[in-house]
């Protein structure tokens, strides 16, 4: 219960928001210090602190990583990889150690992803490497009388790409359904794009968050997909997400992708733990 208490250790917190996808960043010696249902008190946006998941600062394992990031969603799962979220812990350790500029290495789930990051104060402007970002192959899903065509995407963690122009009720119906599907087992995110001269327009239905103002891999699936299926020129493209832009630099031929995209400061705190 997150509720003020005599008595009670307090947990500190800092929360960050790309592109208004947020996060609760906590510090942590170990990865026990933070549970499945933790994370899920303190996303609520009504009884918690509110927050798309959960970012665990740890110390790295992974050689030449300064920190190592677990991510857990707002309904308690671990996702394997965050874009947004990596842009955020770039900025929330820049900020405890003082850079203005420079590269910082963090561990996640998916491997250890650089950093450079331009800081100015509470800001900062982070280009992330984001691994390899591949297709995998296409999949019909039929839901109802509705068959829906997908490009399955691996970018660190499981995407479904739909190049569907959807209403926002035809959005919220399809994308839980789709995130949940059988024929994703471990449940996928979902990104329906529409493409407007060169820009990709993309609404994202995250596995374990919903409906989210951004998605970094999301973005980065995006591009991946648009380049295997030649809906775009050349491999660089900005995504614009309900919260704004990414610029993403996809190489088809190897999958070598970063994305660019701003992270912010929002505020610091901490919660009563019994």
């Amino acid at each position: 219960m997150l509720f003020s208490a005599m008595g009670m250790k307090r947990i500190a917190f800092d929360k960050y928001e790309g592109l208004g996808n947020d996060f609760v960043v906590v510090d942590a010696a170990s990865d026990d210090e933070m549970s499945e249902l933790d994370a899920h008190a303190w996303c609520d946006r009504r009884r918690g602190v509110g927050g798309d998941g959960v970012l665990v600062m740890l110390p790295a394992r992974a050689e030449g990583a300064e920190a190592r990031m677990r991510v857990l969603n707002a309904d308690g799962s671990i996702a394997e990889m965050c874009g947004n979220g990596l842009r955020c812990a770039a900025l929330h350790l820049a900020r405890k150690r003082g850079l203005d500029r420079g590269t910082i290495a963090i561990e996640t789930d998916a491997g250890v992803r650089a950093c450079a990051i331009e800081r100015s104060g509470d800001e900062a402007v982070v280009v992330a490497d984001m691994g390899i970002v591949q297709t995998t192959g296409d999949i019909v899903v039929t839901l109802d009388a509705t068959s829906i065509a997908l490009t399955r995407v691996d970018a660190g963690n499981p995407h479904a790409v739909a190049f569907r122009e959807v209403t926002r009720a035809e959005f919220e119906a399809l994308g839980p359904r789709l995130s949940a599907a059988a024929e994703f087992p471990g449940g996928v995110n979902v990104e329906f794009v529409r493409v407007v001269d060169g820009v990709l327009d993309v609404l994202v239905w995250e596995r374990g968050a919903g409906a989210t103002l951004a998605c970094g891999t999301g973005a980065c699936a995006v591009v991946a997909a648009a380049c295997a299926k030649g809906k775009i020129d050349g491999d660089a493209a900005r995504v614009r997400l309900p919260g704004g832009e990414l610029l993403v630099q996809h190489e088809s031929a190897t999958g070598k992708t970063t994305m660019c995209g701003p992270a912010r400061w929002v505020f610091s705190g901490a919660v009563p733990r019994p």
